[in-house]
Protein backbone atom coordinates (compact mmCIF):
# COMPACT_ATOMS: atom_id res chain seq x y z
CA UNK A 1 0.00 0.00 0.00
CA UNK A 2 1.39 3.35 -0.93
CA UNK A 3 1.19 6.30 1.21
CA UNK A 4 1.83 8.93 -1.51
CA UNK A 5 -1.85 10.07 -0.11
CA UNK A 6 -4.04 9.23 2.87
CA UNK A 7 -6.67 7.04 0.78
CA UNK A 8 -9.78 6.53 0.84
CA UNK A 9 -10.64 6.62 4.95
CA UNK A 10 -14.01 7.15 4.73
CA UNK A 11 -14.71 3.88 1.84
CA UNK A 12 -12.46 1.80 4.30
CA UNK A 13 -14.73 2.37 7.18
CA UNK A 14 -17.79 2.05 5.40
CA UNK A 15 -16.25 -1.46 4.53
CA UNK A 16 -15.67 -2.10 7.75
CA UNK A 17 -19.24 -1.12 9.41
CA UNK A 18 -20.72 -3.32 6.43
CA UNK A 19 -18.76 -6.51 7.50
CA UNK A 20 -19.95 -6.17 11.22
CA UNK A 21 -23.44 -5.59 10.79
CA UNK A 22 -23.43 -9.01 8.75
CA UNK A 23 -21.68 -10.90 10.97
CA UNK A 24 -23.97 -9.35 13.76
CA UNK A 25 -26.78 -10.07 11.58
CA UNK A 26 -25.46 -13.69 11.43
CA UNK A 27 -26.88 -13.98 15.08
CA UNK A 28 -29.75 -12.22 14.62
CA UNK A 29 -31.21 -14.87 11.94
CA UNK A 30 -30.23 -17.71 14.69
CA UNK A 31 -26.88 -18.95 13.79
CA UNK A 32 -26.00 -22.20 15.45
CA UNK A 33 -24.41 -21.95 18.73
CA UNK A 34 -20.66 -23.96 17.19
CA UNK A 35 -20.77 -21.05 14.48
CA UNK A 36 -20.93 -18.31 17.24
CA UNK A 37 -18.35 -20.14 19.43
CA UNK A 38 -16.01 -20.02 16.05
CA UNK A 39 -16.52 -16.32 14.83
CA UNK A 40 -16.32 -15.33 18.53
CA UNK A 41 -12.84 -16.64 18.87
CA UNK A 42 -12.34 -15.08 15.20
CA UNK A 43 -13.09 -11.67 16.53
CA UNK A 44 -11.31 -11.83 19.49
CA UNK A 45 -7.69 -12.36 17.97
CA UNK A 46 -9.04 -9.88 15.07
CA UNK A 47 -9.24 -7.50 17.76
CA UNK A 48 -5.56 -8.64 19.95
CA UNK A 49 -3.70 -8.94 16.63
CA UNK A 50 -4.79 -5.78 15.27
CA UNK A 51 -4.45 -3.81 18.72
CA UNK A 52 -1.05 -5.14 19.02
CA UNK A 53 -0.16 -4.16 15.57
CA UNK A 54 -1.61 -0.47 16.02
CA UNK A 55 1.39 -0.16 18.28
CA UNK A 56 4.13 -2.87 16.86
CA UNK A 57 3.66 -2.69 13.55
CA UNK A 58 3.77 0.56 13.21
CA UNK A 59 6.52 1.52 15.95
CA UNK A 60 8.85 -1.42 14.94
CA UNK A 61 8.73 -1.92 18.69
CA UNK A 62 7.53 -5.75 18.83
CA UNK A 63 6.51 -6.01 22.14
CA UNK A 64 5.41 -9.59 23.89
CA UNK A 65 3.36 -7.47 26.32
CA UNK A 66 -0.22 -7.94 24.93
CA UNK A 67 -0.86 -11.05 27.43
CA UNK A 68 -0.56 -8.94 30.28
CA UNK A 69 -2.80 -6.53 28.75
CA UNK A 70 -5.00 -8.73 27.87
CA UNK A 71 -4.39 -10.58 31.35
CA UNK A 72 -5.05 -7.14 33.23
CA UNK A 73 -8.20 -6.88 31.35
CA UNK A 74 -9.52 -9.81 31.78
CA UNK A 75 -8.97 -10.03 35.97
CA UNK A 76 -10.20 -6.46 36.06
CA UNK A 77 -13.46 -7.21 34.68
CA UNK A 78 -13.72 -10.73 36.50
CA UNK A 79 -13.58 -9.11 39.65
CA UNK A 80 -15.20 -5.87 39.04
CA UNK A 81 -18.34 -7.93 37.75
CA UNK A 82 -19.31 -9.43 40.92
CA UNK A 83 -20.17 -6.31 41.90
CA UNK A 84 -20.80 -3.52 39.40
CA UNK A 85 -22.53 -3.39 36.22
CA UNK A 86 -21.24 -5.56 33.04
CA UNK A 87 -20.53 -3.37 30.34
CA UNK A 88 -18.71 -0.67 32.83
CA UNK A 89 -17.20 -3.24 34.18
CA UNK A 90 -15.48 -4.66 30.77
CA UNK A 91 -14.79 -0.96 30.27
CA UNK A 92 -12.81 -0.07 33.12
CA UNK A 93 -11.11 -3.34 32.74
CA UNK A 94 -9.54 -1.94 29.28
CA UNK A 95 -9.03 1.18 30.61
CA UNK A 96 -6.51 -0.06 33.45
CA UNK A 97 -4.80 -2.26 30.71
CA UNK A 98 -4.28 0.99 29.07
CA UNK A 99 -3.02 3.07 32.38
CA UNK A 100 -0.87 0.44 32.78
CA UNK A 101 0.90 0.34 29.54
CA UNK A 102 1.22 3.86 29.57
CA UNK A 103 3.09 4.26 32.96
CA UNK A 104 4.95 1.52 31.80
CA UNK A 105 6.22 2.69 28.70
CA UNK A 106 6.52 6.52 30.27
CA UNK A 107 9.33 4.63 31.99
CA UNK A 108 11.15 2.52 29.46
CA UNK A 109 10.59 4.78 26.32
CA UNK A 110 12.64 7.21 28.30
CA UNK A 111 15.75 4.81 27.81
CA UNK A 112 16.60 5.05 24.26
CA UNK A 113 18.89 1.84 23.75
CA UNK A 114 15.76 -0.43 25.12
CA UNK A 115 14.23 -1.59 21.59
CA UNK A 116 14.54 -4.63 19.57
CA UNK A 117 15.51 -8.01 21.16
CA UNK A 118 15.74 -5.96 24.96
CA UNK A 119 12.32 -4.65 24.37
CA UNK A 120 10.56 -7.64 23.25
CA UNK A 121 12.50 -9.44 26.13
CA UNK A 122 11.05 -6.73 28.84
CA UNK A 123 7.50 -7.06 27.50
CA UNK A 124 7.57 -10.73 27.40
CA UNK A 125 8.95 -11.06 31.33
CA UNK A 126 5.91 -8.14 31.65
CA UNK A 127 3.21 -10.80 30.99
CA UNK A 128 4.87 -13.62 33.71
CA UNK A 129 5.15 -10.54 36.28
CA UNK A 130 1.80 -9.73 35.95
CA UNK A 131 0.48 -13.06 36.38
CA UNK A 132 2.68 -13.63 39.28
CA UNK A 133 1.15 -10.68 41.53
CA UNK A 134 -2.22 -11.65 40.05
CA UNK A 135 -2.02 -15.20 41.21
CA UNK A 136 -0.72 -13.80 44.44
CA UNK A 137 -3.26 -11.09 45.81
CA UNK A 138 -7.24 -11.18 46.55
CA UNK A 139 -7.63 -10.99 42.31
CA UNK A 140 -6.50 -14.40 41.82
CA UNK A 141 -5.63 -16.07 45.40
CA UNK A 142 -4.61 -18.97 43.70
CA UNK A 143 -8.27 -20.50 42.95
CA UNK A 144 -9.03 -18.86 39.98
CA UNK A 145 -12.16 -16.27 39.59
CA UNK A 146 -15.57 -17.66 38.64
CA UNK A 147 -18.62 -15.56 36.89
CA UNK A 148 -21.20 -18.18 36.35
CA UNK A 149 -23.77 -16.49 38.90
CA UNK A 150 -23.20 -13.09 37.35
CA UNK A 151 -26.75 -12.05 35.23
CA UNK A 152 -25.70 -11.30 31.85
CA UNK A 153 -27.53 -9.50 29.31
CA UNK A 154 -29.36 -11.93 26.93
CA UNK A 155 -29.55 -10.93 22.79
CA UNK A 156 -31.87 -12.84 20.67
CA UNK A 157 -31.95 -15.20 23.83
CA UNK A 158 -28.62 -15.86 24.28
CA UNK A 159 -26.34 -15.04 26.35
CA UNK A 160 -23.48 -16.24 23.54
CA UNK A 161 -24.86 -13.90 21.13
CA UNK A 162 -24.45 -10.59 23.31
CA UNK A 163 -20.78 -11.62 24.07
CA UNK A 164 -20.40 -12.56 20.53
CA UNK A 165 -22.03 -9.23 19.40
CA UNK A 166 -19.47 -7.52 22.25
CA UNK A 167 -16.57 -9.07 21.14
CA UNK A 168 -17.53 -8.33 17.63
CA UNK A 169 -17.74 -4.40 18.11
CA UNK A 170 -13.58 -4.56 19.84
CA UNK A 171 -13.15 -6.24 17.38
CA UNK A 172 -14.25 -3.77 14.70
CA UNK A 173 -13.06 -0.84 16.70
CA UNK A 174 -9.60 -2.11 16.38
CA UNK A 175 -10.26 -2.47 12.96
CA UNK A 176 -11.51 1.47 12.35
CA UNK A 177 -8.72 2.86 15.11
CA UNK A 178 -6.12 0.92 12.78
CA UNK A 179 -7.41 2.81 9.85
CA UNK A 180 -7.89 5.57 11.12
CA UNK A 181 -4.44 5.93 12.68
CA UNK A 182 -1.73 5.06 9.50
CA UNK A 183 -4.50 7.94 7.48
CA UNK A 184 -3.54 10.51 10.11
CA UNK A 185 -0.58 12.06 10.85
CA UNK A 186 -0.40 10.14 13.77
CA UNK A 187 0.17 7.31 11.55
CA UNK A 188 3.25 9.04 9.67
CA UNK A 189 4.95 9.89 12.82
CA UNK A 190 4.79 5.79 14.04
CA UNK A 191 5.97 4.55 10.45
CA UNK A 192 8.91 7.51 11.02
CA UNK A 193 9.76 5.98 14.44
CA UNK A 194 9.94 2.58 13.13
CA UNK A 195 12.04 3.38 10.27
CA UNK A 196 14.87 5.87 11.80
CA UNK A 197 13.81 7.55 15.37
CA UNK A 198 16.42 9.92 15.06
CA UNK A 199 15.09 11.56 12.02
CA UNK A 200 11.39 11.07 13.18
CA UNK A 201 12.29 13.42 16.33
CA UNK A 202 14.83 16.05 14.38
CA UNK A 203 11.80 16.58 11.98
CA UNK A 204 9.54 17.84 14.67
CA UNK A 205 7.86 14.42 15.61
CA UNK A 206 7.23 14.08 19.29
CA UNK A 207 8.33 10.62 19.66
CA UNK A 208 7.97 9.34 23.56
CA UNK A 209 4.42 10.72 23.60
CA UNK A 210 3.54 9.06 20.37
CA UNK A 211 5.02 5.61 21.65
CA UNK A 212 3.41 6.13 24.88
CA UNK A 213 0.03 7.43 23.35
CA UNK A 214 0.17 4.36 20.81
CA UNK A 215 1.03 1.46 23.42
CA UNK A 216 -1.96 2.82 25.53
CA UNK A 217 -4.48 2.65 23.07
CA UNK A 218 -3.08 -0.98 21.70
CA UNK A 219 -3.25 -2.08 25.49
CA UNK A 220 -6.63 -0.73 26.10
CA UNK A 221 -8.15 -2.19 22.79
CA UNK A 222 -6.39 -5.75 24.11
CA UNK A 223 -7.84 -4.90 27.95
CA UNK A 224 -11.43 -4.43 26.31
CA UNK A 225 -11.27 -7.65 24.28
CA UNK A 226 -9.91 -9.74 27.43
CA UNK A 227 -12.56 -8.31 29.90
CA UNK A 228 -15.37 -9.06 27.35
CA UNK A 229 -13.36 -12.82 26.87
CA UNK A 230 -13.80 -13.39 30.42
CA UNK A 231 -17.34 -13.05 30.45
CA UNK A 232 -17.83 -15.38 27.50
CA UNK A 233 -15.49 -18.06 29.44
CA UNK A 234 -16.87 -17.80 32.53
CA UNK A 235 -13.73 -19.05 34.89
CA UNK A 236 -10.67 -17.25 34.79
CA UNK A 237 -7.41 -18.29 35.67
CA UNK A 238 -3.50 -17.29 35.84
CA UNK A 239 -2.28 -20.16 33.81
CA UNK A 240 -5.16 -19.98 31.19
CA UNK A 241 -4.98 -16.45 31.12
CA UNK A 242 -1.24 -15.26 31.53
CA UNK A 243 0.39 -17.51 28.93
CA UNK A 244 2.46 -17.53 25.99
CA UNK A 245 0.20 -18.06 24.11
CA UNK A 246 -1.83 -14.48 22.98
CA UNK A 247 1.90 -12.81 22.73
CA UNK A 248 2.89 -15.46 20.10
CA UNK A 249 -0.18 -16.10 18.44
CA UNK A 250 -0.74 -12.16 17.74
CA UNK A 251 3.09 -12.13 16.59
CA UNK A 252 2.04 -14.67 13.75
CA UNK A 253 -1.35 -13.42 12.69
CA UNK A 254 0.67 -9.51 12.60
CA UNK A 255 3.53 -10.76 10.81
CA UNK A 256 1.51 -13.58 8.42
CA UNK A 257 -1.20 -10.50 7.40
CA UNK A 258 1.36 -7.60 6.89
CA UNK A 259 1.79 -5.91 10.45
CA UNK A 260 2.38 -2.12 8.62
CA UNK A 261 -0.99 -2.64 7.13
CA UNK A 262 -4.30 -1.58 9.22
CA UNK A 263 -5.70 -4.74 7.55
CA UNK A 264 -3.44 -7.06 7.27
CA UNK A 265 -3.80 -8.46 11.36
CA UNK A 266 -7.17 -9.07 11.04
CA UNK A 267 -6.87 -11.04 7.35
CA UNK A 268 -4.00 -12.91 9.51
CA UNK A 269 -6.17 -13.57 12.63
CA UNK A 270 -8.75 -14.84 10.55
CA UNK A 271 -6.48 -17.49 8.29
CA UNK A 272 -5.08 -18.90 12.00
CA UNK A 273 -8.27 -19.17 13.56
CA UNK A 274 -9.36 -20.80 11.34
CA UNK A 275 -7.26 -22.99 10.64
CA UNK A 276 -7.45 -23.38 14.60
CA UNK A 277 -10.93 -24.52 14.07
CA UNK A 278 -10.70 -26.84 11.50
CA UNK A 279 -8.53 -29.14 13.94
CA UNK A 280 -9.97 -28.91 17.08
CA UNK A 281 -9.09 -31.98 19.08
CA UNK A 282 -6.69 -35.03 19.00
CA UNK A 283 -4.29 -35.49 16.70
CA UNK A 284 -6.18 -32.51 14.77
CA UNK A 285 -5.61 -30.22 17.14
CA UNK A 286 -1.33 -31.65 16.77
CA UNK A 287 -1.83 -30.75 13.10
CA UNK A 288 -3.42 -27.61 13.89
CA UNK A 289 -0.40 -26.68 15.75
CA UNK A 290 1.93 -27.51 13.16
CA UNK A 291 0.33 -25.63 10.74
CA UNK A 292 0.22 -22.55 12.56
CA UNK A 293 4.26 -23.30 13.03
CA UNK A 294 4.62 -23.65 9.45
CA UNK A 295 2.49 -20.76 8.57
CA UNK A 296 5.45 -18.63 10.89
CA UNK A 297 7.94 -19.91 8.78
CA UNK A 298 6.94 -19.41 5.58
CA UNK A 299 5.31 -16.28 6.04
CA UNK A 300 9.03 -15.09 7.74
CA UNK A 301 10.92 -16.75 4.42
CA UNK A 302 8.71 -15.73 1.51
CA UNK A 303 6.29 -13.09 2.91
CA UNK A 304 8.28 -10.60 5.31
CA UNK A 305 6.02 -7.91 4.81
CA UNK A 306 3.13 -10.07 5.02
CA UNK A 307 -0.24 -11.01 2.90
CA UNK A 308 -0.97 -7.22 2.56
CA UNK A 309 2.36 -5.58 1.62
CA UNK A 310 2.93 -2.67 -0.02
CA UNK A 311 4.72 -2.98 -3.60
CA UNK A 312 8.35 -3.66 -3.43
CA UNK A 313 9.19 -1.19 -6.21
CA UNK A 314 7.91 2.31 -7.30
CA UNK A 315 6.60 3.65 -10.44
CA UNK A 316 7.82 6.57 -10.72
CA UNK A 317 10.72 7.92 -13.62
CA UNK A 318 14.07 8.83 -13.62
CA UNK A 319 15.50 11.49 -11.35
CA UNK A 320 16.74 14.66 -13.65
CA UNK A 321 19.91 16.29 -12.23
CA UNK A 322 19.07 19.02 -9.39
CA UNK A 323 17.97 22.37 -10.89
CA UNK A 324 17.91 25.63 -9.01
CA UNK A 325 14.42 27.11 -8.67
CA UNK A 326 13.62 30.49 -6.66
CA UNK A 327 12.97 29.49 -2.52
CA UNK A 328 10.04 30.81 -0.98
CA UNK A 329 12.01 32.69 1.90
CA UNK A 330 11.55 30.85 5.20
CA UNK A 331 9.22 33.57 7.49
CA UNK A 332 9.91 35.77 10.11
CA UNK A 333 12.27 34.74 12.80
CA UNK A 334 10.47 33.10 16.19
CA UNK A 335 11.25 35.39 18.09
CA UNK A 336 11.31 39.21 17.30
CA UNK A 337 13.12 41.25 14.61
CA UNK A 338 16.34 40.40 13.79
CA UNK A 339 18.57 43.08 11.44
CA UNK A 340 20.84 41.77 8.84
CA UNK A 341 23.39 39.80 9.90
CA UNK A 342 22.49 39.91 14.02
CA UNK A 343 23.38 36.57 16.22
CA UNK A 344 20.66 34.11 15.56
CA UNK A 345 22.08 31.22 17.46
CA UNK A 346 25.36 30.84 19.60
CA UNK A 347 27.07 28.46 21.14
CA UNK A 348 28.52 28.77 24.56
CA UNK A 349 31.14 26.65 25.93
CA UNK A 350 29.60 23.68 24.44
CA UNK A 351 31.36 20.38 25.68
CA UNK A 352 30.53 16.92 25.03
CA UNK A 353 31.97 13.82 25.66
CA UNK A 354 32.05 10.23 24.88
CA UNK A 355 33.63 7.01 27.32
CA UNK A 356 35.56 9.95 28.75
CA UNK A 357 36.68 11.12 24.82
CA UNK A 358 36.12 14.92 24.82
CA UNK A 359 34.48 15.09 21.35
CA UNK A 360 33.41 18.56 21.96
CA UNK A 361 35.53 21.44 24.13
CA UNK A 362 34.10 24.44 25.13
CA UNK A 363 33.15 25.10 21.38
CA UNK A 364 32.26 28.85 21.24
CA UNK A 365 30.64 30.10 17.82
CA UNK A 366 28.43 32.63 17.05
CA UNK A 367 25.85 32.28 13.64
CA UNK A 368 24.41 35.18 11.81
CA UNK A 369 21.22 35.63 10.51
CA UNK A 370 21.05 34.95 6.53
CA UNK A 371 24.39 34.01 6.09
CA UNK A 372 26.55 30.74 4.90
CA UNK A 373 28.58 29.69 8.16
CA UNK A 374 31.05 27.04 6.82
CA UNK A 375 32.35 24.26 9.24
CA UNK A 376 35.42 22.48 8.49
CA UNK A 377 38.02 20.41 10.05
CA UNK A 378 40.10 17.67 9.56
CA UNK A 379 38.08 14.06 10.27
CA UNK A 380 36.95 13.84 13.60
CA UNK A 381 37.45 17.15 15.47
CA UNK A 382 33.62 17.34 16.14
CA UNK A 383 31.46 18.98 13.06
CA UNK A 384 29.23 16.20 13.25
CA UNK A 385 28.88 16.07 16.80
CA UNK A 386 28.17 20.07 16.90
CA UNK A 387 25.29 20.02 14.79
CA UNK A 388 23.91 16.59 17.02
CA UNK A 389 24.43 18.50 20.08
CA UNK A 390 22.31 21.75 18.42
CA UNK A 391 19.46 19.81 16.57
CA UNK A 392 18.84 17.32 20.30
CA UNK A 393 20.69 14.31 19.05
CA UNK A 394 23.11 14.36 21.66
CA UNK A 395 22.46 16.57 24.93
CA UNK A 396 25.61 18.37 25.89
CA UNK A 397 27.34 17.88 29.14
CA UNK A 398 27.73 21.99 29.62
CA UNK A 399 27.68 25.07 27.93
CA UNK A 400 24.41 27.04 26.20
CA UNK A 401 23.30 26.76 23.14
CA UNK A 402 21.12 29.73 22.25
CA UNK A 403 18.64 30.32 19.87
CA UNK A 404 15.24 32.91 19.96
CA UNK A 405 15.26 32.97 23.89
CA UNK A 406 15.68 29.34 24.24
CA UNK A 407 18.75 27.20 25.33
CA UNK A 408 18.77 24.17 22.99
CA UNK A 409 20.97 22.36 25.27
CA UNK A 410 17.72 21.65 27.43
CA UNK A 411 15.49 21.03 25.08
CA UNK A 412 14.41 17.77 23.36
CA UNK A 413 14.84 16.91 19.25
CA UNK A 414 11.58 17.76 18.51
CA UNK A 415 10.87 21.37 20.31
CA UNK A 416 14.14 22.06 18.50
CA UNK A 417 12.93 21.51 14.97
CA UNK A 418 9.74 23.34 16.03
CA UNK A 419 11.26 25.99 16.86
CA UNK A 420 13.19 26.35 13.39
CA UNK A 421 15.90 24.28 12.64
CA UNK A 422 16.79 21.68 10.71
CA UNK A 423 19.42 19.08 9.57
CA UNK A 424 20.70 16.83 7.68
CA UNK A 425 22.87 13.83 8.23
CA UNK A 426 26.46 12.94 7.21
CA UNK A 427 25.08 9.26 6.15
CA UNK A 428 21.35 9.88 4.46
CA UNK A 429 19.06 8.28 7.22
CA UNK A 430 16.16 8.05 4.77
CA UNK A 431 12.57 6.27 6.02
CA UNK A 432 13.47 3.24 4.27
CA UNK A 433 9.43 1.63 4.10
CA UNK A 434 8.14 4.88 2.95
CA UNK A 435 8.39 6.89 -0.46
CA UNK A 436 9.82 9.94 -1.46
CA UNK A 437 6.62 12.31 -0.57
CA UNK A 438 6.31 10.74 2.85
CA UNK A 439 9.34 11.42 3.90
CA UNK A 440 9.36 15.26 3.14
CA UNK A 441 5.81 15.40 3.85
CA UNK A 442 6.38 14.41 7.71
CA UNK A 443 8.84 17.57 8.39
CA UNK A 444 5.92 19.80 6.44
CA UNK A 445 3.37 18.27 9.36
CA UNK A 446 5.65 18.34 12.43
CA UNK A 447 8.54 21.29 11.87
CA UNK A 448 8.02 24.61 12.25
CA UNK A 449 5.17 25.61 10.63
CA UNK A 450 3.40 21.97 11.52
CA UNK A 451 0.89 22.48 8.58
CA UNK A 452 -2.46 20.59 7.64
CA UNK A 453 -2.34 17.62 5.78
CA UNK A 454 -3.00 19.19 2.21
CA UNK A 455 -0.93 22.02 2.67
CA UNK A 456 1.95 19.76 3.63
CA UNK A 457 1.35 17.59 0.64
CA UNK A 458 1.13 20.58 -1.35
CA UNK A 459 5.02 21.60 0.40
CA UNK A 460 6.19 18.52 -0.02
CA UNK A 461 5.75 18.19 -3.97
CA UNK A 462 7.28 22.21 -4.37
CA UNK A 463 9.82 20.63 -2.08
CA UNK A 464 10.99 17.58 -3.95
CA UNK A 465 10.26 19.80 -7.73
CA UNK A 466 13.33 22.22 -6.22
CA UNK A 467 15.79 19.66 -5.32
CA UNK A 468 14.81 17.82 -8.80
CA UNK A 469 13.10 14.86 -7.26
CA UNK A 470 9.62 15.55 -8.45
CA UNK A 471 9.42 12.24 -10.68
CA UNK A 472 10.45 10.52 -7.99
CA UNK A 473 7.69 11.60 -5.23
CA UNK A 474 6.67 8.00 -4.78
CA UNK A 475 9.71 6.19 -5.22
CA UNK A 476 11.16 4.38 -1.83
CA UNK A 477 14.93 5.16 -0.89
CA UNK A 478 16.09 1.88 -1.99
CA UNK A 479 15.43 3.06 -5.76
CA UNK A 480 17.14 6.20 -5.04
CA UNK A 481 21.28 6.50 -5.57
CA UNK A 482 23.60 8.51 -3.05
CA UNK A 483 23.19 11.83 -4.09
CA UNK A 484 19.23 11.86 -4.69
CA UNK A 485 19.34 10.38 -0.77
CA UNK A 486 20.96 13.26 -0.44
CA UNK A 487 18.84 15.80 -2.16
CA UNK A 488 15.85 13.89 -0.27
CA UNK A 489 17.31 14.89 2.97
CA UNK A 490 17.57 18.67 1.79
CA UNK A 491 14.11 18.62 0.72
CA UNK A 492 12.83 17.27 4.25
CA UNK A 493 14.85 20.14 6.09
CA UNK A 494 13.07 22.54 3.69
CA UNK A 495 10.17 21.51 4.04
CA UNK A 496 9.94 22.06 8.09
CA UNK A 497 10.14 25.54 6.87
CA UNK A 498 13.17 26.17 8.99
CA UNK A 499 15.15 28.89 9.59
CA UNK A 500 18.36 27.32 10.26
CA UNK A 501 19.27 24.37 7.95
CA UNK A 502 23.08 22.01 9.09
CA UNK A 503 24.11 20.77 6.06
CA UNK A 504 25.89 17.75 6.95
CA UNK A 505 28.64 16.64 4.16
CA UNK A 506 25.63 17.49 1.72
CA UNK A 507 27.89 17.18 -1.42
CA UNK A 508 29.91 14.16 -0.24
CA UNK A 509 29.56 11.31 -3.41
CA UNK A 510 28.61 13.77 -5.79
CA UNK A 511 30.01 14.69 -9.58
CA UNK A 512 31.21 17.96 -10.23
CA UNK A 513 27.84 18.30 -12.29
CA UNK A 514 25.77 17.32 -9.02
CA UNK A 515 27.64 19.86 -6.97
CA UNK A 516 27.45 23.01 -9.30
CA UNK A 517 23.80 22.54 -8.61
CA UNK A 518 23.65 21.71 -5.36
CA UNK A 519 25.38 24.61 -4.85
CA UNK A 520 23.13 26.88 -6.55
CA UNK A 521 20.41 25.63 -5.23
CA UNK A 522 22.08 26.27 -1.43
CA UNK A 523 23.00 29.87 -2.77
CA UNK A 524 19.13 30.49 -3.41
CA UNK A 525 17.99 29.01 -0.10
CA UNK A 526 19.71 31.62 1.55
CA UNK A 527 18.86 33.81 -0.83
CA UNK A 528 15.28 33.08 0.40
CA UNK A 529 15.86 34.08 4.14
CA UNK A 530 17.46 31.01 5.09
CA UNK A 531 20.29 30.64 7.70
CA UNK A 532 22.58 27.70 6.62
CA UNK A 533 25.25 26.02 8.46
CA UNK A 534 27.65 24.26 6.10
CA UNK A 535 29.85 21.14 7.07
CA UNK A 536 32.06 19.76 4.58
CA UNK A 537 35.44 18.78 3.40
CA UNK A 538 34.66 20.11 -0.28
CA UNK A 539 37.29 23.08 0.11
CA UNK A 540 36.13 24.07 -3.81
CA UNK A 541 32.38 24.52 -2.69
CA UNK A 542 33.66 26.26 1.08
CA UNK A 543 35.30 29.10 -0.28
CA UNK A 544 32.57 29.56 -3.16
CA UNK A 545 29.80 29.33 -1.14
CA UNK A 546 30.23 30.47 2.49
CA UNK A 547 30.43 34.08 4.08
CA UNK A 548 32.61 33.12 6.96
CA UNK A 549 34.05 30.33 8.17
CA UNK A 550 34.94 28.32 11.27
CA UNK A 551 37.68 25.63 11.40
CA UNK A 552 37.52 22.90 14.52
CA UNK A 553 40.17 20.88 15.29
CA UNK A 554 40.18 18.52 19.05
CA UNK A 555 36.85 19.69 19.58
CA UNK A 556 37.42 23.27 19.85
CA UNK A 557 37.32 26.39 17.26
CA UNK A 558 40.45 27.18 16.24
CA UNK A 559 40.08 29.68 13.63
CA UNK A 560 36.58 31.78 12.90
CA UNK A 561 36.53 34.68 10.05
CA UNK A 562 36.41 35.09 5.98
CA UNK A 563 36.69 31.86 3.86
CA UNK A 564 40.11 32.51 2.52
CA UNK A 565 41.80 34.64 4.97
CA UNK A 566 41.11 31.14 7.65
CA UNK A 567 42.59 28.71 5.08
CA UNK A 568 45.87 30.64 4.91
CA UNK A 569 46.14 30.54 8.91
CA UNK A 570 48.98 28.34 9.67
CA UNK A 571 47.28 27.06 12.83
CA UNK A 572 44.60 25.90 10.51
CA UNK A 573 47.63 24.73 7.90
CA UNK A 574 49.00 22.52 10.72
CA UNK A 575 45.29 20.86 11.86
CA UNK A 576 45.02 19.56 8.45
CA UNK A 577 48.77 19.00 7.36
CA UNK A 578 50.35 18.45 10.81
CA UNK A 579 52.63 20.38 12.63
CA UNK A 580 55.69 22.10 10.44
CA UNK A 581 59.10 21.06 12.45
CA UNK A 582 62.62 22.82 11.48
Amino acid sequence: MKRARFPNGGRDAALIAVTAACAVGLAALGMPSAWIATLYLMFLWVALATSWAIFSGNTGYFSFGHGAFFGIGTYAAANLVQTQPVWPSVLAGGLAAGAFAAGFGAVVFRVRRLRGETFALITLALTFVVGSVVLNTPLDGGAGVAIDEVRLPRLWGSTANTLYVAQATVATASVLIANLVQSSRAGLALFAISDAEAVAETAGVPTYGYKIAAFALSAALAGLAGGVNALFVGYVTVGETFSITVPLYVLLMGVLGGARQWLGPAVGAVLIAGLNAVFVSGSSALAAKAGVGLALIGAVLFLPQGILRRPARSRGGPARICRPEPVAPAGPPPAGPRGAGEVILACRDVALSFNGVRALDGVCLEVRAGEILGLVGPNGPGKSTLINAISGVHRPRSGRVEYAGHDLARCTGHQIARLGIARTFQIPQPLARLPAIDTVRLAALFGRGRLGMRAASEEAHRCLGLVGLDTRATSFPAELNLHQRKFLELARALAAGAQVIMLDEVLAGMTPIEIDGAMALIRNIRDGGTTIIFVEHNLRAVLALTDRLAVLAEGKVIALGRPHEVMAEPEVAAAYLGAVHA
